[in-house]
């Protein structure tokens, strides 16, 4: 009870951004497994929706999957594009990564023991960074994607030390640019590490959920929840946290299995287009600034099948500039 009317205060005292930065989370790695062409599905995403601001992997076992071959050609096309297209990116390194199986480690790296298979994804990390540093669509380094949320496939919570070592890894090798870290806005809990040692904290968002002994569950919190967790967190421990965002607003639905083997009615009963309105009102109503849309390769997908209205609210809210 306190709780909901400390949020509830929170939300109402909290001022609200004039305007809003909306941004997407993309990964050519699930475009593929919904079998799209990637390229053509980002160009779209840069073009046709407009979109300014990305939130992009860098998947170790895609870009090294052989020991010592590091090919950035995939990640190279996504920066450049976004270069061209006056986008600015969040790339994000590390072994936990936006999407399943949230771990993305290579085959051979798994006969490692853990301190060589430690060396060997700091040597990674650094070659990612010294790549991109300098890149004018470079915007922000993001550490890991959620690396205290127990989830994924073969995929645990990271290791503190480690975690603090990629982020004075980063640091290190490129002193310009600001670090976010990441954490489930969900969690019962403030997010101490990750505002401590980050520049921006970055919350995730989602309403309805699923988990396999409960099933189907809407998350009850307040926009203020989310508000309040951030306001404690930066003012008890982590005053030089600047700022929080939404990485990540679920904008697509929520299921126990791929979502391209799922019924399409099914899809659309667990996440209809109206939702995807409601999410982002509420989004906004937590007064962050800059929200990041999760679903993007699904909207595509889903005007594909018949189903454009995810893609065109998107579209228009964007080119009527009325966040």
């Amino acid at each position: 009870m306190l709780l909901t009317l400390l949020s509830l205060i929170s939300e109402k005292l909290t001022p609200k951004p004039e305007k809003f930065t909306l941004g997407v989370s993309f990964s050519a790695k699930y475009a593929r497994e919904l079998g799209l062409d990637w390229q053509k599905t980002y160009l779209d995403i840069l073009e046709d929706l407009q979109i300014k601001n990305l939130r992009l992997p860098t998947y170790w076992d895609q870009l090294e999957p052989v020991k010592g071959k590091v090919n950035f050609q995939e990640t190279d096309y996504l920066l450049d594009q976004a270069q061209k297209h006056q986008a600015k990116v969040i790339l994000a390194v590390g072994i936990k990564q936006p999407r399943w199986p949230e771990c993305h480690i290579p085959t051979w790296v798994l006969e490692l023991d853990h301190q060589t298979r430690q060396t060997h994804l700091l040597d990674f990390v650094a070659q990612v960074v010294e790549r991109y540093k300098d890149h004018p669509a470079l915007e922000y380094w993001q550490v890991e994607n959620e690396p205290f949320v127990n989830f994924g496939e073969k995929c645990s919570t990271l290791d503190k030390d480690l975690l603090l070592k990629e982020v004075d890894l980063v640091r290190s090798k490129d002193p310009n640019h600001k670090i976010i870290l990441t954490d489930s806005g969900e969690a019962f809990k403030l997010p101490i590490t990750t505002m401590k040692y980050s520049d921006i904290y970055g919350t995730t968002l989602y309403r309805l959920v699923y988990a396999p002994i409960i099933g189907y569950f809407h998350h009850l919190y307040s926009p203020g929840f989310y508000t309040l967790k951030s306001l404690l967190t930066r003012v008890l421990y982590a005053p030089n946290n600047t700022k929080t965002i939404v990485v990540e607003l679920q904008a697509e639905p929520w299921s126990p299995n791929p979502l391209i083997k799922t019924p399409l009615d099914t899809q659309i009963k667990l996440f209809p287009a109206e939702d995807l309105i409601k999410y982002l009102e509420f989004a906004k109503r937590t007064g962050f600034d800059s929200i990041y849309l999760w679903g993007v390769e699904w909207w595509y997908w889903m005007s594909q099948q018949g189903h454009p209205e995810y893609w065109q609210y998107v579209k228009k809210l964007i080119s009527s500039n009325s966040l």
